[in-house]
């Protein structure tokens, strides 16, 4: 999954409206992204439990690639009238295409580079922001695009491991390719439909199931390891460069489906704030990577020796009496993988929400005991839609295949120009030293992409315009809300001026305390301005509260609150919050007892402002965008429940707004 950090909105969110909180623009906030050396964060020790758990949540994805990867290569390389040795070629690029991205970048390089713990693109993003020392348009460009090309491989994954997995059923049952769609669809809406419940007790048995997986791969490959010893020869990275330079603009297409041996690496950085880097490196390590590159040799070993067995290498890996229980057992890892990808779509889409890049959304908590596992119903319903469009528009893996990696590749691509710019200016390596390491993962990745760009005709384009429509709704979103927020605060009345005027001249003053949500605490809320209009009273204690999102995935006590006085009866809080925590103010404000403010929760009434938008009288945007952003904002989640706010003291008051 996935994962962001975006440089922060100076304007920031009403959360009065269906608008997430801001940014902090406070110096502090940069202090907090510098690196911790490795090792200085507080994760768990690699435990064996600990290792086995990742293998059920991070390596799904990437865990599955043999299925399809060595399969969909060798197509592409009969239909360019290749040799039969250039098995041998295909097979040395997916060993070293796995181990320079995966290995090298992501497990050696790109681990070390997370943010307070947590990993995944805006993290990664964030540590970039901090690195320069200022916010730069492009990276925030960079991060919305990272989370969108996310999206769209969101919606293949599923589609395509699960239907692979499937389709093995042919080779148990001939005949069984019409029932492929339908049973594919059955186990895809079931996987989405069990996402309100949790998957708690289900994903104690996902690291089990992907440990027999592996092992399962990797004995199958070694029985045919040596049916044609030539495919040792694939060890040398030479056979892939000869491959390439020997078939030239032919060769890539086949490195298109070469590509999918790598596809679910960005994982490993994601997920690594669940688990820590140590057991990552060693799930990978001392299982996950040599039983990928067992199964590899042995599928290539056996097509070179039975050139007949290319048409599904991996099934037919197994022995006849054993084909059935494999293909039971590669979907049960496909719907594994699915809900890793699943879960980090959640994950992704929460921090959207809360970096401002998407309005509030519903969140769901369907643990007691883990606060990662969450449950967006809008999010679960459109992924679903779209996975099952997929597998109706494409019908087989092997189609859907021309789908698959642009968005990767795309993501990785991301990935490595902000891995430059950390290594560079975070962690302070010389130029010559940064360019020699990531310079050759960069170009490979390069070729990569442009490998994948020749399938946007046969379906690439598919991922591409998902990520274009998530891209315009976040472009949207930023841009009215900033618009919003300006004309909001042109025509607002300072507080200090407010609170000034009401100390001299004071209306009826009554007992209990005000909490006023404000994306500006230098401007009066519309609620206070409101409440002073209509009821011309005053409480004795009022609190103008901006809740901020750091730039950090989570913020500790001591930071999560700052209390400012400006007269006698009106104070100003800051709520910090991070990017992946769920806002709860009454719980936040309770730490100010120590500051000397007590909110008692009887005596505690919080003032919102519900917004209604008039579209196509200001013309603050074009016509198309403010309908959008009105339909996005009508859409949003209710502010008391994404707040945590107790609802029988919650006062909303009503405005409207001309876009």
């Amino acid at each position: 999954m996935p994962e962001t950090q975006v440089p922060p909105q100076k304007a920031g969110h009403d959360p009065m409206s269906p608008l997430a909180p801001s940014t902090p623009a406070d110096s502090r906030a940069g202090a907090e992204l510098h690196d911790a050396p490795e090792g200085q964060h507080h994760h768990p020790k690699a435990s064996p439990a600990l290792v086995l758990s990742c293998l059920g949540v991070v390596f799904g994805d990437i865990g599955t690639s043999p299925l399809y990867a060595l399969r969909e290569s060798l197509v592409h390389a009969r239909e360019h009238h290749m040799a039969e040795t250039a098995v041998i070629g295909i097979v040395s690029m997916l060993f070293w295409t796995v181990v320079l991205i995966v290995t090298v970048k992501y497990v050696i390089l790109i681990l070390r580079a997370d943010n307070n713990g947590e990993g995944g693109t805006l993290s990664l993003v964030a540590k970039a922001q901090g690195a320069l020392g200022r916010r730069a348009w492009w990276l925030y460009l960079t991060g919305v695009v990272g989370v969108s090309l996310f999206f769209g491989d969101a919606i293949i994954t599923p589609a395509m491991s699960v239907m692979s997995a499937v389709e093995g059923m042919d080779l148990v049952f001939p005949g069984f390719g019409k029932w492929v769609v339908p049973v594919t669809l059955a186990i895809v809406i079931a996987l989405f439909w069990v996402q309100r419940s949790g998957t708690e007790a289900v994903s104690r048995l996902f690291g089990p199931v992907m440990l027999v997986w592996f092992g399962t791969m990797a004995v199958l490959g070694a029985l045919h390891l040596f049916d044609d010893a030539r495919i040792l020869q694939a060890l040398n990275p030479l056979r892939a460069v000869s491959f390439i330079a020997t078939n030239g603009f032919g060769a890539l297409p086949v490195m298109g489906s070469v590509f999918l041996a790598v596809t679910g690496a960005e994982a490993l950085y994601a997920d690594m704030g669940h688990f820590g880097r140590r057991p990552v490196r060693i799930s990978w390590l001392a299982i996950v990577f040599p039983a990928l590159a067992i199964s590899y040799f042995g599928q290539g070993a056996m097509v070179l020796s039975h050139p007949e067995t290319a048409v599904n290498p991996f099934f037919l890996l197994a022995p006849s009496w054993f084909t059935l229980p494999l293909v039971l057992l590669a979907t049960a890892a496909t719907v594994i993988a699915s809900q890793a990808v699943i879960s980090g779509a959640f994950s992704v889409s929460q921090q959207a929400v809360q970096l401002g890049l998407l309005p509030r959304l519903e969140i769901q908590h369907t643990s007691d005991t883990q606060a990662g596992q969450i449950y967006m119903p809008r999010v679960n319903t459109m992924l679903m839609v779209g996975v099952c469009a997929l597998v109706l528009a494409f019908g087989s893996s092997a189609r859907l295949a021309s789908a698959y990696g642009i968005a990767v590749t795309g993501d990785m691509v991301i990935t490595s120009i902000l891995a430059i710019i950390v290594f560079r200016f975070s962690w302070g390596w010389r130029w010559p030293v940064v360019l020699a390491i990531m310079l050759p993962i960069l170009a490979v990745e390069l070729i990569f992409f442009y490998a994948n760009i020749l399938k946007v005709p046969d379906g690439g384009y598919i991922p591409l315009l998902f990520a274009v429509v998530v891209i315009t709704f976040m472009v949207v979103w930023m841009r009215g809300s900033q618009l919003i927020q300006q004309k909001l605060s042109a025509e607002s009345v300072q507080i200090d001026f407010l609170a000034g005027k009401l100390t001299d001249s004071p209306p009826t003053i009554v007992p209990g305390t005000a909490v006023f949500l404000t994306a500006d605490p230098a401007i009066a809320p519309p609620a206070l301005m409101h409440n002073l209009k209509h009821n011309r009273v005053l409480h004795e204690r009022n609190f103008i509260v901006k809740v901020e999102t750091a730039p950090t995935p989570t913020v500790s006590d001591e930071n999560r609150i700052r209390i400012e006085q400006i007269a006698p009866r009106f104070w100003r809080v800051w709520l910090r919050f991070g990017y992946m925590e769920q806002p709860n103010v009454p719980r936040a404000l309770a730490l100010a007892k120590e500051r000397g403010h007590k909110f008692d929760i009887m005596s505690t009434s919080y003032f919102l402002n519900r917004r209604s938008l008039r579209v196509g009288k200001a013309r603050m945007m074009p016509l198309w965008a403010s309908r959008l952003y009105a339909g996005m904002y009508r859409s949003a989640s209710e502010p008391t429940n994404f707040y945590r706010l107790p609802s029988n003291r919650v006062v909303e008051l009503g405005q409207q707004i001309n876009i």
